[in-house]
């Protein structure tokens, strides 16, 4: 089986993406983004996005009741439902789930985030959180009987309220649950890059190993990702290939080596 995490960017290609997988054989999960729509909505509506920074070095969006609503509108409803339209117009019998729908996604909220305000540390409560389970029968379930799962935040936390979390992190927990051979992430980028601004400084193969060597390069957002690569391989044997979404082919691209690999 195949994970195939979309990014949420403007650029990605999401088109050339459904009508690839429609070639596939193996069966699939989706897991998606949709951090440019998002913003987008945000501006329209004049909501103003907070990110901070941890004192480990990891960035996050602030996430209180009105970014949840947000969340909703561009996540679960609008780039959810748009790409399981395009899933049946390209013969993917697709649904389209948020992590609350079913309980699909389980996580626990986290504690608070310790950030540095004015030379003190403080702790920022908000909705956010690590997923910790997922409804792996329903899944079966979905997938035993010809339909593909289309996956999208906002989760479901211990007390039943909805939370923002790390695709990337939901990418992992289902990677274990699930033994994925292979995971296909689609980026707006030819792959991963060591200068984010240089198209050129791609990286064709990456180990494992390299993977903490890496982290301590980048910082911000980046540092985060790499962080949650590094989970997918505690878990047992696992290809990541990470490829441009903008391509006219995304997914063939990625099968054929475009982009970067890492096992």
């Amino acid at each position: 089986m195949y994970l195939i995490k979309i990014g949420g960017g403007k650029e990605i290609n999401i088109k050339g993406i459904i009508a690839d997988l429609a070639t596939l054989k193996e069966k699939f999960i989706i897991v998606h983004g949709a951090n440019a729509l998002r913003d987008e909505l945000a501006q329209k509506l004049n909501i103003q996005k907070k990110v901070v920074t941890s004192i480990s070095g990891y960035d996050s969006v602030l996430s209180n009741e009105e970014t949840i609503d947000l969340m909703m509108m561009a996540y679960a409803g609008l780039k959810n439902k748009r790409i399981v339209e395009l899933c049946h117009q390209n013969g993917i019998n697709a649904i389209g789930l948020s992590g609350l729908d079913g309980k699909v996604i389980v996580g626990k909220r986290n504690a608070g985030i310790r950030v540095r305000e004015n030379g003190k540390t403080i702790l920022l409560r908000d909705f956010s959180g690590k997923p910790k389970s997922i409804n792996k029968h329903l899944l079966n379930l979905l997938l035993d009987n010809g339909y593909t799962p289309v996956l999208c935040v906002p989760l479901i936390d211990e007390n039943n309220f909805a939370i923002n979390s790390e695709n990337d992190d939901i990418v992992a927990l289902l990677q274990s649950e699930f033994n994925v051979e292979k995971i296909i992430s689609l980026i707006e980028a030819p792959g991963f890059l060591l200068d984010k601004n240089d198209e050129n400084s791609i990286v064709k193969k990456i180990s494992k190993e390299e993977l903490e060597v890496m982290e301590q390069k980048v910082e911000g957002r980046m540092k985060r990702k790499i962080l949650s690569l590094r989970k997918l391989f505690e878990n047992g044997n696992t290809t990541v290939i990470i490829s441009d979404g903008r391509t006219e082919h995304p997914i063939i691209d990625a099968l054929n080596g475009k982009g970067t690999i890492i096992s």
